[in-house]
């Protein structure tokens, strides 16, 4: 008994001990959580900020925080900037909701990149279709004749439905990187492979009647393709394009 009520004693004291640097991080997530409006060196024009809250708490832990910014109505076009906005972004307050119109610059598609991505996975698939690869396994397991193949490659069907797969792939890719805060390649891959597996799960019962060794084939082509996909849009979304003014404005009083 005596046991259970030191040990009991000692999660208390561990909550304790625990709960005060909680809540100084809750506090410094609390008080750089909401966007700001500065103006921006760049342009001299307002614009729309955000501190990367999550970092500072964290950082806030060990006795000083760090501050940098995580979004800019700028961005992605111009998300290599020296964040010289961030002293003011420290000392403006919040905006509330009918002060400041943000643009919807940080959420937009850009399409050159889309398109490269797509036609980098519809090469990558005739590469892994090809006979340099994997297309005798890939016949065989079908129960193609090599004449049966060469039609289907002469046809334009087959291919214009691939091509639109990986169009279709590659925006959706693009549309979910735009409600990200952070954008680059690494995001962009954790956005290919989160919609890879909604698609798997999505066509999983029509795909338990394909061999596993047509499954493998198949399975590990679209995860390729995929990574490619999301490296490339995560890349290059905003760089291949010619930086716009941000939208972001003050509302009239």
């Amino acid at each position: 008994m005596l046991l259970l009520f030191g040990f009991l004693l000692f999660l208390v004291g561990a909550a304790l001990v625990l709960l005060i640097p909680a809540l100084w991080a809750r506090q410094i997530h609390y008080a750089y959580s909401a966007p700001r409006a500065v103006i921006c060196p760049e342009t001299h024009q307002q614009v729309g900020v955000t501190i990367d809250a999550r970092h500072a708490a964290y950082t806030g832990l060990g006795g000083t925080a760090e501050f940098h910014l995580s979004d800019c109505s700028r961005w992605p076009a111009r998300i290599k900037c020296a964040q010289d906005c961030l002293p003011e972004a420290l000392r403006n307050k919040p905006y509330t909701a009918g002060e400041v119109h943000l643009g919807k610059t940080h959420r937009e598609i850009y399409h050159l990149p889309v398109l490269l991505a797509a036609f980098a996975a519809w090469y990558v698939g005739m590469l892994w279709h090809s006979h340099y690869l994997f297309r005798v396994r890939w016949m065989t397991d079908l129960g193609l004749t090599p004449t049966q193949v060469k039609e289907l490659v002469s046809w334009y069907s087959p291919h214009m439905l691939s091509i639109a797969a990986c169009l279709l792939f590659a925006y959706g890719v693009a549309w979910l990187q735009t409600w990200g805060i952070r954008k680059g390649p690494w995001q962009g891959i954790l956005c290919s492979i989160l919609l890879w597996g909604a698609v798997v799960l999505a066509t999983l019962p029509s795909t338990l009647s394909l061999s596993p060794d047509l499954l493998l084939i198949e399975g590990s082509y679209t995860l390729v393709a995929a990574i490619i996909v999301g490296a490339i849009v995560g890349s290059l979304s905003g760089k291949l394009v010619i930086p716009r003014q941000s939208s972001f404005v003050a509302s009239e009083n």
